[in-house]
């Protein structure tokens, strides 16, 4: 049984994999900004009750981060798994159209947020013993540049970068360091901007016919993660969904398939 602590983890593919984990036989610390979960959360988490708690966790702010640690080590007695999910996604338009407060947010949430977690987990986990910390990887990791999300994508470049030096300098110790990578996923950062409109993407006619070959739903790409996530002993490693050849098989079986997801 292993305890975990997952960052953004009451929606999109964070609560997935919270999920999951539980269905596992885990303990989970969920968290988020919000004060308390939902009632709705509660309510499809009802199964598990006392296999999970809730902790209230801004990662733009180390002491949050630190307090959700602590927390999680008082419940559970130690930490096996720490996942940094919590992410910011960015207003589509041109880099010098976005203003400093949504630039700061990106910034200070995908790459500042998920250092500290880091940081702490290291810490943490090094004087404990053992662990395994893995950090959400997107669109920029895997160096594609795409134009109006350059903030997202920059993040998300110099996350993979992170995970991969960390990975060196755990190297020798009982403690790992890995990268998720979950392709496209029908999750708000898709659907809405930062303000909770509607995305303009969905106008476009050619990301819809791309996303629906592509993309799928964050349920999906928790079932397969979070059993690799448990079972994986290996320092650097890359647990990808979307894999080139997978994409490939889905370019070329596009007109026979009819799951669209938009």
């Amino acid at each position: 049984m292993k305890n975990i602590v997952i960052t953004g983890s009451t929606r999109g593919i964070g609560f997935s994999m919270a999920t999951e984990f539980l269905r596992a036989g885990c303990n989970v610390t969920l968290s988020s900004r919000g004060e308390a979960i939902a009632a709705s959360i509660r309510k499809e988490l009802s199964p598990f009750e006392g296999k999970y708690i809730y902790v209230p966790c801004d990662v733009r702010e180390k002491e949050n981060l630190q307090k959700l640690w602590d927390t999680s080590v008082v419940q559970w007695g130690e930490i096996d798994i720490w996942i940094n999910n919590a992410g910011q996604n960015t207003t589509r338009m041109f880099s010098w159209e976005t203003d400093g407060t949504c630039t700061e947010n990106i910034i200070k949430t995908n790459l500042i947020g998920m250092i500290y977690g880091s940081q702490i987990a290291a810490t943490g986990m090094l004087k404990q013993g053992h662990g395994a910390i893995y950090s959400m990887e997107g669109l920029g990791s895997n160096n594609m540049v795409q134009p109006k999300t350059i903030l997202y994508g920059t993040t998300k470049h110099a996350l993979t970068y992170f995970m991969r030096g960390l990975a060196k300098e755990l190297e020798g110790t009982n403690v790992i360091a890995g990268r998720l990578s979950p392709g496209m996923v029908l999750t708000d950062f898709i659907t809405k901007t930062p303000d909770g409109k509607r995305s303009e993407l969905f106008s476009d006619e050619k990301f819809r016919k791309t996303f629906n070959i592509l993309a799928d739903t964050p349920e999906t790409v928790a079932k397969y993660f979070v059993p690799r996530i448990l079972k994986n002993l290996k320092n650097d490693a890359q647990i990808a969904w979307l894999t080139n050849r997978k994409a490939a098989w889905r370019f070329m079986t596009a007109g026979f398939r009819k799951d669209r997801l938009i």
